[in-house]
């Protein structure tokens, strides 16, 4: 759009003399209106009281200010407009736009959190979020020209631009820069927005960059799917697989999987037969880990990487507890009984992704108290425990799960805890560990508690022992939590409700509601994630059936009698009061 159609800037919408006045009177510090609206404003008071807790805590402004004034995102974003005099730009809005990085560049925009967008109705504007930083509107105002500055929320603005930064950078690197071939041996030693610009490799840059990308939207994963015309993008966010961006060309695809092998020091000739490694990188001053999976397909090969972050695990000394987790209370006390059993085993089960070691971590650290002896074996170690001898697998070397665990047991532990039985040595081994005086907390893979017998059957282990052993299973999911930003009341339908296997006079009172999709959770409408358990435990009664071989429906019913309560209504439950949705519930479990 040209500067003269953004000249024709509607006056009606436009700050008259006498606003942009008291609006560059406001930027200077000095005090604002003294007189306003009786809706909508902010008062001198709670901006006073902003200013002084910003200049105590080293946050912004405007930061300070929402929370003083506890209004939701719209709302309080609309309070500092009318205020200011600036025109605002709600989140709907600000997502229909299209940004445009020719003015300012997407590094700049990121830096300042400010950027141009042509709206929906074809205006092209300046957008910012912190419109008490003088130095910040000064800079805008020169690089625009004259062009009209809307007011959108800090987190709306850092979603929009989060959005369009992986597909931007991405083909921006493929498209601009040289085909270098990525230097092998080469490591990754920062991972910044300054480092990667620097990068004179076109492949380096591309797969720094998905990196940082991933970083910042909280991935697990990162997927790596090469196509018959080049490479398929797509991260793993809150359990959830989406597409990212595509990357043309074949001899691109191949290169981008050879950095990614150098980084994990595999055989980047070999390209016929699976590979796992791992890599570490930094990222604002902390490391992060990767865990690398490379499989051959038919048009070349793919590659998933795991995020293993572990500021996702909570930083304090202590580590995460089980009430962070979102389990319910029923079941954390469950947990914690367990944890405190002198001897046994506690084995928790799901499929992968479904946060079984952070659970068991947790456990542990709610009893390490310094009084006994606590060693881990894993593979990998995903987080550093305080005061817990902690093995890494290295099977290169011959350090296999069954092997360090014999180890493990001559080094006089009191609570063991193996990553995960995948075999049957391994899973002998444990349970005798746990039959001779010693806690053994491990996981497995199975759909559910009463499918882990059958897995440990088939690795040779006999039923008796198997029973005896274990204190408890206890199975688990986690579930997207709506946001609460953009969270609202739903009425399903009466289809959707038999579907998901509910009597629609029984829900009556349930609170549905859905995420409309807004900045704080990228549009997707949910925000974070909850856990669910089904627990069951062990007394001599439920032994004897699972040893008689008596029905699974029989075993099940002494089970509910036991107070066992199964993943699907503790689902159904997380639905009732409001925090997830019937789809997600669907996705993560079985309808009965």
């Amino acid at each position: 759009m040209s500067r003269q159609c953004c000249r024709s800037w509607n006056k009606a919408a436009r700050p008259s003399r006498r606003r942009s006045k008291e609006r560059e009177e406001s930027k200077i510090g000095t005090p604002l209106l003294h007189a306003l609206p009786e809706t909508g404003g902010v008062a001198p008071g709670l901006l006073k009281a902003a200013r002084e807790r910003a200049a105590a805590s080293g946050r912004r402004v405007i930061a300070e200010l929402e929370d003083v004034m506890g209004l939701d995102p719209a709302a309080f974003l609309q309070a500092v407009a009318t205020t200011l005099h600036y025109p605002w730009l709600p989140s709907a809005l600000l997502f229909a736009s299209t940004p445009d990085f020719s003015t300012i560049p997407l590094t700049k925009a990121l830096q300042r959190e400010c950027t141009v967008v042509h709206l929906a109705t074809g205006e092209t504007v300046g957008v910012f979020a912190d419109p008490f930083d003088s130095a910040l509107v000064a800079w805008l105002d020169a690089r625009l020209g004259g062009a009209p500055l809307y007011l959108a929320h800090p987190e709306d603005l850092a979603a929009l631009l989060a959005r369009h930064e992986e597909t931007f950078r991405a083909v921006q690197s493929v498209h601009t820069g040289s085909d270098v071939e990525a230097r092998a041996g080469e490591a990754v030693e920062d991972l910044s927005l300054v480092r990667i610009d620097e990068d004179a490799s076109v492949v380096i840059k591309l797969v720094n960059s998905t990196l940082y990308d991933a970083l910042k939207a909280h991935a697990s994963d990162i997927h790596l799917e090469s196509t018959d015309v080049g490479l398929a993008i797509k991260y793993r966010v809150d359990g959830v697989l989406t597409s990212i961006s595509r990357v043309q060309g074949v001899e691109m695809a191949e290169q981008v999987v050879s950095r990614i092998k150098v980084m994990a020091e595999l055989d980047i000739a070999e390209r016929r037969v699976p590979q796992d490694g791992r890599f570490k990188v930094g990222i604002q001053g902390r490391p992060v880990d990767f865990r690398v999976s490379i499989m051959p397909s038919v048009f070349g090969e793919d590659a998933v990487l795991r995020i293993l972050d572990k500021k996702d695990l909570a930083d304090s000394a202590q580590g995460v507890r089980l009430s962070s987790l979102g389990f319910e209370e029923q079941d954390i006390k469950v947990m914690r009984k367990l944890a405190k059993e002198p001897y046994g085993m506690v084995l928790v089960t799901g499929p992968t992704g479904s946060g079984k070691t952070t659970t068991l971590y947790a456990m542990i650290s709610e009893i390490n108290n310094g009084q006994d002896k606590i060693v881990t074996i894993e593979d990998p170690v995903e987080y550093q425990l305080p005061g817990v001898l902690q093995i890494p697998v290295n099977e290169k070397k011959g350090l296999t799960f069954a092997r360090g665990l014999r180890s493990i047991l001559r080094h006089d532990p009191d609570k063991i805890m193996v990553g995960e039985i995948r075999d049957a040595e391994t899973a002998q081994i444990a349970v005798q560990s746990a039959l001779t005086g010693h806690l053994v907390f491990t996981t497995i893979h199975a759909n559910n508690v009463f499918d882990v017998i059958g897995r440990l059957n088939q690795m040779n282990v006999d039923t008796y022992s198997v029973v005896s052993a274990l204190n408890g299973i206890f199975a688990q999911r986690l579930l997207r939590q709506v946001c609460s930003s953009c969270a609202a009341p739903v009425k399903p339908g009466i289809a959707e409700l038999v579907e998901s296997g509910l009597d629609p006079e029984a829900v009556k009172d349930y609170h549905f509601v859905v995420g409309k999709g807004c900045g704080r959770c990228r549009g997707t409408g949910y925000r974070g994630r909850t856990a669910i358990a089904e627990i069951l435990l062990f007394d001599d009664e439920l032994r004897q059936l699972i040893i008689d071989r008596q029905p699974i429906a029989r075993i099940k019913e002494a089970a509910r009698k036991r107070g066992l309560r199964f993943l699907r209504e503790s689902a159904v439950a997380q639905v009732a009061l409001g925090r997830t949705t019937l789809q997600e519930i669907n996705r993560v479990t079985f309808v009965a």
